[in-house]
This record gives C-alpha cells, sequence and structure tokens, in this order.
C-alpha cells in the first residue's frame, strides 16, 4: 500500500469516528442531563526521507478523544416537587456502582426502599460532606427541594444536596448512564447554588446540527472513497502500460 492510500485511511478512520460520536448524539437526545461530545483530531506529519526530497513531509490524522459540551439544556417541567435541575455550572454527586463518587446532571430523584434519596438509576445522592440524604418513612410523600438544594419535610430540612463544580471541564469524563468521573471538584455553598425543582435538565443536543454533520460525513467519506478508486484505477493502467513493455 502506497503513502496516499495511508492517509486516506486515515481520513477514512477519523470520518468513522465522527459518525459514530454523532449517531450516539442522536440516539441520547431524549436523555435527561446528556451532554453532547464531539471528537477531536490531531494531524501527524511524518518526516519523509527522499534523494529527491529530502524534507518530504506526509501528514495523517490522528484519532486524540472526545470532549463533551457542557452547555446547558433546557429546562423541561414534570410537575413532580422530586425532579430538579441545576441552573448553571456543577453536577450532583452520587455514591458510585462499585464504589467511590461519580457525577451527573440527570435530577429524576426518588426515594428507594431504604429511605435514601436516589436517581432513577438507584446512585445514592449525596448532600454536604458527601454523605447520603435519609428520608424518615413519614416524611416520603412530603417532600420539596428549594433552591439552594436544601430537601425539607413537614418536620423540617432533612440534608442538602452537594453540587460540586469542576475548574477544568475538561477533566471531567464520561463513564457510561448517564454519569460522569471527575477529580479536584469543590462543593458549592449554599449562597452560591442554583436549583429549579418540578422539572430536569433535557440534553443539549441540537437534532438539525447532528444530521447536518452526518450529511457531510458522509459526503466526505464518498469523496474519500472516489480518490481512492481513481488512486486504483491509475496504478492498474501504470501496470498495464508496464507489462507492455516487459
Amino acid at each position: 500500500m502506497d503513502i496516499a492510500s495511508y492517509v486516506l485511511l486515515s481520513q477514512e478512520t477519523a470520518l468513522r469516528r465522527r459518525m459514530d460520536v454523532s449517531a450516539n448524539n442522536l440516539a441520547n437526545m431524549s436523555t435527561a442531563g446528556f451532554k453532547r461530545e464531539a471528537p477531536v483530531f490531531r494531524e501527524y506529519v511524518e518526516n519523509t526521507a527522499s534523494a529527491v526530497e529530502p524534507a518530504k513531509k506526509t501528514s495523517f490524522v490522528l484519532d486524540y478523544g472526545a470532549v463533551h459540551d457542557a452547555s446547558q439544556g433546557s429546562f423541561e417541567v414534570t410537575q413532580n416537587p422530586l425532579d430538579v435541575m441545576i441552573d448553571g455550572p456543577g453536577y450532583f454527586a452520587v455514591e458510585a456502582p462499585g464504589g467511590g463518587t461519580a457525577y451527573t446532571r440527570a435530577g429524576y430523584l426518588k426515594v428507594n426502599d431504604a429511605g435514601d434519596l436516589v436517581t432513577a438509576g438507584g446512585q445514592k445522592i449525596l448532600g454536604e460532606g458527601g454523605k447520603p440524604i435519609s428520608v424518615p418513612p413519614e416524611e416520603a410523600g412530603n417532600l420539596s427541594i428549594g433552591g439552594d438544594g436544601t430537601v425539607s419535610g413537614k418536620s423540617g430540612p432533612l440534608g442538602r444536596i452537594a453540587v460540586t463544580v469542576f475548574g477544568d471541564e475538561g477533566s471531567v469524563d464520561p463513564r457510561g448512564d448517564g454519569l460522569y468521573s471527575g477529580q479536584a471538584g469543590t462543593e458549592l455553598p449554599a449562597d452560591k447554588t442554583k436549583i429549579k425543582s418540578g422539572g430536569i435538565e433535557g440534553s443539549n443536543v441540537n437534532p438539525i446540527v447532528e444530521t447536518t454533520d452526518m450529511v457531510e460525513i458522509l459526503r466526505a467519506y464518498q469523496m474519500s472513497q472516489q480518490l481512492s478508486n481513481s488512486m486504483s484505477d491509475l496504478r492498474k493502467r501504470a501496470i498495464e502500460q508496464l507489462g507492455k513493455f516487459g
């Protein structure tokens, strides 16, 4: 395989990656708190030694990972007092499956059979200091959540939902099931926390943008394939012509 074919192959691999990311974004356009992703690529330049062109260079496309768009989704009203949305930056801290702490923007909350405030996936919501919020049985049907994250029942406050912010959003990585992992997060104080109740944050995916991007990716892939076929035809003709002189 010649250098041009390797370059085209690296481009087609990058296009496949872009298509996978866009398809995943579209698949999660109705997922609460989902943040769209965008792939990141780098140019890899290889110096090719040549007696004719000693400084000749070849550029390849390298997959460098993906970043998520942290912009806020719209507020979707549910009328459920336990459904909440963070109005601004930050994440809800939860007990991660298998131990440790994970983070999420999905605000579907409920009280489990053990009396703990949990997410729709069953992870315990962590309050101030990383402690779960327990709800007595007699309070379960009379809960409200204030703008500062305070969870209250008939007898008064039961705890405050912690909102964690990160100085570098690039350090927050998706880990699946709507959860993120992150390092060096900081809990917001009550006077800085802004939470809306009675609804959840929708996905920030724009289906028109993603569909348009997928069409552009498909066209670019088709063009790359046409170039590859053209080079294959040129090689075939060259071999046929050389064969005549053999």
